[in-house]
């Protein structure tokens, strides 16, 4: 117990000589460095899970996390030793108020990564939608880039089958008016093979030739056409084989999944604040615990240790200063004149 209280009137950054000489301050130091230790534990383990997720690897992530733990911890000691209990409470605040913005800085930094590790198993499931997400944009995209040259091929395949079809209509309407006028039913409605039906008869066979050289020529065409169009969708297929779906796992994809799930759940959003706000709390309690507490024993014998040493440190250079004089008063008018100028400027 006892080297546990040393430790957080360390943390504390307390002068123990002179808080032996009021003992009834001891709880409240040992208060101040218990929060300052306990702030430090909660970054290094918010840092640690932060470069986990980069790293991926207990030891750099348990290290690096251990440094910034122990820098927080420095900095908030050194911030709450540094603060000194003033008669006059708003200039005490007005001192205060870069260190209180400091404090809330850090405990931002500190609460983000405690956010993602407490939101983990909501966080999960966002990840996989906007891995999903960014996948199926790389799929359109790809797709996108195909998609003009295989229209353009199939659209003129349509367009050859579809001469081929109007043409096979053109003969089988020729063909259909030559049998009519042989067997009565249309033309001269007479049933004969005379001269009117031996023209139609020729202009069907005619279209029946033209229709079959149409037909070799445009299906060698298609055929050419289709092999080109089987390649360019062999080469759509093969992209979208090697799109990846690389697992978006890292800080910044998890801090993207957490503001996302923020924007679309008020629950979470307050959530959020709420840890946020304990993390503030947490890390500006030492220093509300010296802002609003009342000028102990304890500050005021610092505020006299430190104004001895103002005046030991006066006297000293006052001493200094005459011996100085004093010595020089051999030399000549300019040069002690010189001397003494140099030197009032210095202590002035």
């Amino acid at each position: 117990m006892h080297r546990m209280t040393s430790f957080f009137l360390f943390a504390s950054g307390v002068d123990t000589a002179l808080l032996k000489e009021c003992p009834s301050e001891t709880n409240k130091y040992v208060g101040i460095g218990a929060t300052i230790f306990f702030t430090g534990v909660f970054a290094a383990w918010a840092a640690g899970y932060a470069l986990f997720t980069v790293f991926n690897s207990y030891w750099i992530a348990g290290l690096l996390g251990l440094i910034w733990g122990l820098m927080i911890f420095n900095l908030d000691r050194y911030i709450v030793s540094s603060m000194r209990k003033e008669n006059n409470a708003t200039q005490e605040w007005i001192m205060a108020s870069p260190r209180i913005v400091l404090a809330i800085a850090i405990s931002l930094i500190i609460a983000k990564p405690l956010e993602l590790k407490i939101f983990e198993k909501e966080i999960e499931p966002e990840l996989v939608i906007m891995e999903q997400e960014v996948y199926l944009r790389q799929e359109n995209e790809t797709r996108n880039r195909f998609s003009p040259t295989l229209s353009s091929i199939q659209n003129q395949i349509n367009d050859l089958k579809t001469e081929i079809f109007k043409k096979e209509q053109q003969r089988n309407a020729l063909t259909r008016q030559a049998q009519q006028e042989a067997d009565g039913t249309g033309g001269s409605m007479r049933k004969n093979l005379g001269p009117i039906y031996k023209l139609k008869k020729a202009d069907a066979d005619k279209a029946e030739i033209e229709l079959q050289e149409l037909t070799n020529r445009n299906t060698t065409r298609i055929r050419n056409l289709e092999s080109d169009l089987n390649h360019q969708d062999s080469l759509l297929n093969a992209s979208l084989v090697n799109l990846e779906r690389n697992r978006r796992d890292g800080p910044a994809a998890r801090l993207e999944a957490l503001s996302r799930l923020t924007a679309q759940s008020s629950a979470i959003w307050w959530a959020n604040v709420f840890i946020i706000l304990l993390f503030i709390i947490v890390e500006t309690a030492p220093i509300m615990v010296k802002l609003i507490s009342k000028s102990g024993p304890y500050d005021n014998l610092l505020r006299i240790a430190e104004h001895q040493f103002i005046c030991r440190e006066t006297e000293s250079v006052a001493v200094a200063t005459a011996e100085t004089k004093q010595r020089t008063s051999a030399l000549g008018q300019n040069e002690q004149t010189f001397v003494n100028t140099r030197l009032d400027a210095e202590i002035s």
